[in-house]
């Protein structure tokens, strides 16, 4: 994962490792290798609509702002493109200045009314699936704020009651009304709104329109992502590096040969080249940055969606009887060895994670109790609900049907190939065949998102330090309830779908928490939440691995957390001359 941060709402997390590179022969062109940054990813980017992006890394922490944004240092807000702001005394309202003379990077000026709509239009839009919509929803009638503009200057956001995250909705990026207004409203002759289809992959990229430190320049389709300095960027001489490059590469051992061999500028310290990196840290002029326990979550998901579509259960039924039996969920749970996970998948490179909320967060429960690997217990568990075992040790339910289902993940990342191979051997032991295949991301993505079509997944999601940047998965129609997703919009409905009380419970819990301003009450709930999933474990958490990035020495001003990584500050960056 690149890690910038703009905006922490949760995103489905593609690697659980951080930066990659690529070959000095990819980003030869208009500006010298001095003045060229160096990076890469492990798949194409899926969209250039922020509003429609879902994964991370995506191209928005370069490309765009918000009015503030959290400083990884320090957890503080900080002013972004608005220089200030004010809020009223009973928190209800929340009123921010623009800088002046702002402009987008085709030299538009940018002006409150650019705010305005992005809210009322496009984020507070029901027509359009924002995934950032449900970390704005207030109180037990889940409104949305309201936002006005006040004079040339100043607009206000205006809530229904106390919301503690309220100043989180700032930090959404503003996107360009002289550009995307003209698509916000109406629908295509799909039926489905126009602003769906607009700023795809295949959309020349000197029509992104931006306010952020970078612009995209060039995409090649599995090859590489160039970004340029925006020349209208309002920190004035800023960035410092000229051009960024992204290379889209599937293996990492790639990535480790080129760092090596002096051309690349970072990589990820993956736990498997951690020990060879450390030996070469000096020689190779470059330093092993350690953020301790990385931010975001690792985890499995059965489908517990009991759902039909046109008169066919989503999953089948035998497995979601399964799935559905939280006996079965804990057993799982019990038979995964995490311990084992984290010596030979991470060597010894991380942490047991037993929470929805990242370890470094102040609202993480650290009395949280968890699943110890306890074979005997899962089988237990499993034998209390009429599962059985045959002379071979083989699992079969009550009714006689072999226990198996597919385990999917997203192909080429090797530390999370390294732990669904775990996975399947681990439950193995308890009788279950698990038939792990991993896929591509984005197909895996349609299958969570779409046809809603899988048993298990094997993934994870961003964190921060605010609970509430996940209340979209854990709203029962949040955007990334994704173990009983409801249908997105223009999908094809879903017929009998079921919401326990325990995931009722979560929803109302992670109102309260939103609402609740003072701290202490609101870890108090959060504390509860965190709870009721490790009881009822619609994700089943795995390892945190530590946030450690090699980068080399060259890049001068690296101010390096778990939060915001090695290049949350960009614009600050600088490049020596290569010796």
């Amino acid at each position: 994962m690149i890690t910038i941060i703009k905006k922490s709402n949760r995103f489905l997390l593609i690697v659980i490792s951080g930066l990659l590179c690529f070959a000095l022969a990819a980003c030869r062109g208009t500006h010298s290798l001095d003045s060229t940054l160096i990076l890469s990813v492990l798949s194409d980017p899926k969209t250039f609509n922020y509003v429609l992006s879902k994964e991370s890394p995506n191209i928005f922490s370069l490309t765009y702002e918000g009015l503030i944004t959290e400083n990884p240092l320090t957890g503080k807000k900080e002013p972004q493109q608005a220089e200030s702001w004010t809020i009223s005394e009973d928190h209800l309202r929340l009123t921010f200045k623009l800088r002046p003379d702002l402009k987008w990077s085709d030299g538009q000026p940018l002006t409150v009314d650019d705010v305005i709509f992005t809210y009322n239009d496009i984020y507070l839009n029901p027509e359009i699936p924002f995934n950032g919509r449900d970390g704005l929803r207030v109180g037990q009638k889940q409104t949305l704020p309201k936002v006005r503009k006040i004079n040339a200057q100043q607009v206000e956001f205006t809530i229904s009651e106390p919301f503690a995250p309220f100043l989180d909705a700032a930090s959404y990026p503003i996107l360009p009304k002289h550009i995307l207004e003209k698509f916000s409203k109406g629908k295509g002759q799909d039926g489905r709104p126009k602003f769906l289809s607009i700023w795809g992959v295949d959309t020349p990229a000197e029509q992104i329109v931006v306010n952020g430190p970078y612009k995209l320049k060039n995409y090649q389709t599995n090859e590489r992502l160039i970004f340029e300095k925006n020349p209208y960027y309002w920190k004035k001489g800023l960035p410092h590096i000229q051009q960024v490059v992204w290379s889209i590469v599937e293996s990492t051992d790639t990535s480790l040969i080129q760092f090596r061999s002096g051309g690349l500028d970072s990589i990820a310290v993956s736990p498997d080249y951690f020990s060879l990196l450390k030996r070469e840290e000096k020689k190779g002029n470059f330093t092993i940055y350690n953020g301790g326990p990385a931010y975001g979550t690792s985890f499995i998901s059965f489908n517990l969606n009991q759902g039909s579509r046109n008169g066919k259960p989503l999953v089948d039924s035998i497995k979601s009887r399964w799935f559905n039996t939280l006996e079965f969920r804990q057993a799982v749970a019990y038979a995964i060895d995490r311990k084992r996970m984290i010596n030979n998948v991470f060597r010894g490179l991380g942490e047991v994670q037993d929470s929805d909320i990242s370890k470094q967060s102040p609202f993480y429960d650290k009395n949280l109790k968890g699943y110890q690997y306890n074979i005997e217990k899962a089988k237990s568990l499993l034998l209390s609900k009429g599962f059985k075992y045959n002379e071979k040790q083989e699992l079969f339910d009550s009714q006689g049907n072999r226990v198996n289902f597919s385990l999917i993940t997203n192909a080429g990342n090797k530390i999370r190939e390294a732990m669904g191979a775990q996975i399947k051997q681990d439950l193995e032991k308890i009788g279950i065949k698990v038939d792990f295949s991993p896929i591509n991301f984005n197909v895996l993505v349609d299958r969570l998102s779409n046809s809603l079509d899988w048993d298990c997944f094997l993934l994870g999601f961003t964190g921060g330090n605010e609970p509430n940047d996940g209340a979209n998965v854990w709203f029962t129609d949040g955007s990334l309830h994704s173990f009983n997703q409801k249908p997105q919009p223009g999908a094809q409905p879903i017929q009998g779908q079921i919401f326990t009380d325990w995931e009722k419970q979560i929803a109302n819990l992670y109102i309260q928490g939103a609402k609740e301003l003072d701290f202490e009450k609101r870890k108090a709930i959060y504390n509860k939440t965190q709870q009721i999933i490790s009881q009822y474990l619609p994700y089943i958490y795995l390892v945190n691995p530590y946030s450690m990035t090699a980068m080399s020495n060259r890049i001068e001003g690296v101010k390096y957390s778990a939060l915001g990584g090695g290049f949350w500050n960009i614009e600050q960056l600088k490049l020596a001359d290569k010796k």
